[in-house]
């Protein structure tokens, strides 16, 4: 009952901060995007509809989305956007789309992968309108797709947790086992081994990707176990206080999500979706936008990490921030080999680097991930975000 008790308050706490979250904004001090010509826009309006897996409230990857969202808004007054939650795959996702493009939306976007082939469909439908999709590989005559290189902050939280540990027991609470949480879980690895060899990185699935009482309940399972930082691949920042709670370091993800841990809260690797959103507009309004597969990272500004937490040594700060330079100007290239899965095998000689087809679709873990599932260990499957 005690424990029953202690989950329920902490819902309750994560509601409360979440509300807070979304009034006050991410604390983002580099908030990429935010455009020369706030004022000076007089292209004709338009329609931006936006469709969204989970809610605008889950401090997390819808958070960021949105946020960007009320950013395009402000920063071109001819925008006017929508938007629709908790839209899953099947059917409900082709009648949305359906829909939107009905109502006369210049530019539909989908931030999910299960909403890939309804919007495809459906884009063959309406020709007129621009349709983006998040996190996808397919494209059409007027749909494009759109994603970031999260490994690429990844790898530099990795860096700090590896610095942090005392037990070099790393935890990492995550989501499914397909290719875009397997690059963060590598990249990490790899950024913590790089100051610290002997760190090892336990991950624990909970098969979704926003429900704080399992993301809850796999954080104990790892602090209990002696992990001394927490990682996260999720949507709610459960995680953060759970380990806020054990008095454990802890690592966010999306946003900055320091306003949760304040005093255990390392750093986050962050999305800054306007950055994109905003490139896409401009390209639209301007007559230049084709559909294509855009990529983009740090170097972009699409990704980034948050303000690094004052309990971290200077030195380690400085550290961090030289080797996100590094990322910046191409002389960092974090799966350059040689790279060893967690078998022992070697994936990558010395000096040879996968191409972006090849991280793309990453299906295996780097040497130093250990997994608590055994199953994750055999042929991945293509579960959706």
């Amino acid at each position: 009952m005690l424990q029953d008790r202690k989950s329920n308050i902490h819902i309750f706490m994560l509601i409360l901060l979440t509300l807070a979250l979304i009034l006050v904004g991410c604390k983002d001090e580099k908030n990429g995007g935010s455009g020369d010509n706030k004022n000076d826009n007089k292209s004709k309006d338009l329609k931006v509809a936006f469709v969204y897996v989970g809610i605008i409230g889950d401090a997390g990857w819808t958070f960021t989305h949105d946020q960007a969202r009320i950013q395009l808004e402000r920063d071109f007054p001819n925008i006017k956007t929508s938007y629709v939650e908790s839209v899953k795959d099947g059917a409900s996702s082709k009648k949305v789309f359906e829909k939107l493009a009905k109502d006369g939306n210049d530019l539909i976007i989908g931030t999910s992968l299960d909403h890939e082939e309804n919007m495809l469909e459906t884009a063959k439908l309406f020709p007129g309108v621009k349709f983006l999709h998040c996190s996808g590989s397919k494209i059409s005559n007027n749909m494009g797709t759109y994603f970031g290189k999260m490994y690429q902050a990844r790898y530099l939280t990795g860096l700090v947790a590896g610095n942090m540990t005392d037990t070099n027991k790393i935890g990492y609470v995550a989501a499914y086992p397909v290719p875009d949480v397997i690059r963060g879980i590598n990249g990490f690895t790899v950024g913590v081994r790089k100051v610290n060899p002997s760190a090892k990185v336990f991950v624990v699935w909970t098969n979704t990707w926003f429900d704080p009482l399992k993301e809850r309940k796999a954080a104990e399972y790892l602090l209990d176990r002696g992990c001394d930082v927490l990682a996260q691949h999720q949507d709610s920042p459960a995680s953060q206080l759970t380990a806020r709670e054990y008095g454990k370091f802890c690592i966010g993800y999306n946003c900055d999500m320091s306003i949760f841990a304040p005093n255990v809260h390392l750093v986050s690797p962050i999305w800054r979706w306007g950055v994109y959103y905003e490139k896409a507009i401009k390209n639209i309004e301007n007559g230049t936008w084709r559909p294509s597969r855009y990529w983009g990272g740090m170097k972009e500004g699409i990704v980034d990490i948050s303000p690094i937490g004052e309990m971290v040594p200077k030195h380690i700060r400085e550290q961090v921030e030289q080797e996100r330079k590094d990322i910046i100007f191409g002389r960092t290239r974090i799966f350059e080999g040689p790279i060893r899965d967690n078998k022992g095998k070697i994936i990558y000689m010395m000096g040879e680097n996968p191409d972006d087809n090849e991280l793309w679709n990453m299906d295996f873990f780097v040497e130093g991930v250990v997994i608590k599932d055994r199953k994750a260990n055999k042929v991945i499957k293509k579960k959706k975000k």
